[in-house]
């Protein structure tokens, strides 16, 4: 626990990976059909409509990934003050908002897309802080 408050910053950005990647992960799982009807809507009249499922499965296990690494990622940083594990996850948060940013923007979706900003300055400065 003497890495604990050294890290606190790092930790806190980490949990937040946590909830938000998780539960989005989780609720897709849970949800499939709902996620899959949804999104067949919004990208109905793109280039994309009918890689719905397809990005689907990729954004899931990116996000599970994600978080799954940042749970790894605190508990090196409390153990043993290693950061790789939590850079990684950061990164990796990164490249999936960048990911949904494009759907957002292809979309049309220029709220949505807004709204994917506030996470990636959070997770940015985790990439930040952490490299």
């Amino acid at each position: 626990m003497e890495y604990f408050n050294a890290f606190i910053t790092e930790i806190l950005i980490l949990l937040f990976i946590i909830i938000t990647f998780l539960q989005s992960g989780l609720d897709k799982i849970t949800d499939w059909k709902g996620n899959i009807g949804w999104l067949q809507g919004h990208f109905s009249k793109t280039f994309l409509a009918a890689q719905v499922p397809f990005m689907l499965v990729v954004i899931l296990i990116l996000e599970v990934i994600t978080g799954i690494l940042a749970i790894i990622g605190i508990a090196q940083l409390i153990i043993n003050g290693t950061t790789t594990i939590a850079l990684y996850s950061c990164v990796l948060a990164a490249i999936t908002l960048l990911m949904l940013l494009f759907g957002q923007r292809v979309a049309k979706d220029y709220a949505g897309a807004f709204t994917i900003t506030g996470y990636f300055v959070v997770v940015i400065l985790g990439v930040y802080i952490l490299s």
